[in-house]
């Protein structure tokens, strides 16, 4: 008889689950979209209830679409987005909304702790710049402002460890999401005392979890959670992975030789290495869930939202592009960027709408249009716009390491050609792109099989379960045509980043 896997995916609007062969092929993936709460300025939060009930949903509705025996699935794991976080009680029942890793209601510790030294006090350990959404914040700002929710809470989880105590009824902190937290000791992968101290909360070391390993067994489905998601009784689940890890697997990252970029709301770019790189010039160094390797990572809010940004505002839904009414408007967007050159115009687009990379206040902006420009220029423009926010990001990772032989990219961007090949371009290296539709899910469900034995390891797993569904390499024509270009991105950063605090 056939066997399955099964995956999790909880990101910042949408609840995923997928089934997956033993060999990779996405038998059936479903999604439920979740509410993003902002009941105040600066705050983020989400329903905890309600992403467990999308998340249940989504995987009986998965089984049911599938026609699968839930018992020939053979394990289950959970990815989902890192940091904010999710505090419960002793009984498991959340204390408070869950709190998403774009809430920064703690903005004023993490420039206190910046201005008192203490985030170079503790990058030795930690790894990791500081940010208001982690949960050392977090737990500050809760401490004093609202003390009933830490007196009521017993355990601080992450979005997925939420997911799995759901379904399995144990309490467990895994390693990859929590060693993006800041509460740990990346190196020894352990939780440290000085580093709580340090921040002041000291007193929080009581609702960390016990440490899991992505790959070990942490409970199993219980008769409750069988009942809501029509899973089979029994069935193991793994300690699962943060979503950068899930992507990770998801392409294949098992060598240090390649490089795995994430397009999407979150411009993330990565590598994995077997010695930390401990830097403030990198944004977070954690544990991978390959044993002996860390993850290097560099992102920011600065990828294909932009695009998503401009479709809202200029292609309003009921409104069609107006050539081929049957096309999406992503289509049309694609077409009119491929009628176009990249040496033929040379406007500039900052894709700072939801964050930047740059100066802290600097802001989004086209630069350089004249009269004969078109649409087409335009979206060019958001399109390298994208890239080069990418490029800033690799630059500092390739302070530390080669260039990659490859890059392995995933997230919505992948699904344009003519934006994978600018990719290609400007890095001048092949981009590979996985198969699959919910590659976060593929790689919580490879993470699965690694745990229940199907596969000796990762490195095994993806190998039987990653396949590459297409290779665009780059045209060595435009090599300097974009290393112009991404010259003169830099410039615009520089001369607008010092008038964008007027825009507050």
């Amino acid at each position: 008889m056939p066997k399955y896997l099964l995956g999790t995916d909880n990101g910042g609007t949408v609840s995923k689950a997928g089934l997956f062969a033993t060999d990779g092929r996405e038998i059936a993936v479903v999604g439920r979209k979740t509410e993003m709460l902002s009941p105040r300025p600066g705050h983020t939060e989400r329903d905890p209830e309600q992403i467990w009930r999308a998340t249940a949903e989504s995987i009986r509705a998965v089984i049911d679409t599938s026609g699968v025996d839930p018992r020939d699935i053979e394990g289950v794991a959970c990815a989902g987005h890192g940091n904010g976080i999710y505090l419960v009680d002793g009984h498991g029942q959340p204390v408070c909304p869950g709190i998403y890793s774009t809430d920064s209601r703690a903005k004023d510790y993490v420039a206190r702790w910046s201005e008192e030294g203490i985030d170079q006090k503790v990058r030795p350990k930690t790894m990791q710049c500081i940010w208001p959404a982690q949960p050392n914040a977090l737990l500050a700002w809760l401490r004093d402002h609202e003390p009933e929710v830490i007196s009521r809470a017993r355990w601080v989880l992450m979005c997925k460890d939420y997911i799995r105590f759901r379904l399995t009824g144990e309490v467990y902190a895994e390693m990859t999401d929590f060693s993006g937290t800041s509460l740990m000791d990346v190196g020894t992968g352990r939780y440290d005392p000085e580093v709580l101290e340090a921040f002041g909360i000291a007193e929080m070391r009581r609702l960390l979890p016990p440490l899991r390993r992505s790959e070990e067994i942490c409970g199993r489905v219980t008769s409750e959670a069988a009942a809501e998601t029509g899973l089979a009784e029994g069935t193991p689940v793994a300690g699962g992975l943060f979503d950068i890890d899930a992507c990770g697997l998801a392409s294949a990252l098992t060598d240090p030789s390649q490089m795995c970029m994430i397009a999407g709301t979150w411009g993330i770019n990565q590598y994995i290495w077997q010695e930390p790189v401990v830097s403030e010039d990198v944004f977070m160094t954690s544990r991978y869930c390959i044993p002996g390797y860390y993850l290097i990572m560099e992102g920011s809010a600065t990828s294909a939202s932009n695009l998503e940004w401009f479709v809202t505002q200029f292609f309003p839904a009921g409104r069609h592009t107006g050539e081929q009414a049957d096309a999406s408007v992503y289509d049309r967007c694609n077409q009119w960027v491929a009628a176009t050159r990249p040496d033929e115009a040379q406007a500039v687009f900052l894709p700072f709408l939801f964050g930047s990379n740059a100066a802290l206040e600097a802001k989004a902006s086209l630069v350089g249009l004249s009269g004969w420009h078109h649409r087409g220029h335009a979206l060019r423009a958001i399109y390298e716009g994208v890239v080069f926010a990418h490029k800033t990001h690799v630059n500092k990772l390739l302070k530390f390491r080669g260039p990659p032989q490859s890059i392995h990219l995933t997230g919505g961007v992948a699904r344009s050609e003519v934006w994978v090949q600018i990719f290609a371009d400007v890095f001048q290296v092949p981009v590979e792109i996985p198969a699959g539709t919910e590659l976060g899910a593929l790689g919580a469900a490879i993470c699965a099989g690694v745990a229940v034995g199907c596969y000796p390891s990762f490195a095994e797993a993806c190998k039987a379960m990653v396949k590459i569904d297409r290779v665009q390499r780059p045209d060595p024509a435009y090599r300097d045509v974009y290393a112009a270009k991404f010259e003169r991105y830099q410039r615009v950063v520089a001369a607008l980043s010092p008038v964008c605090k007027d825009f507050a």
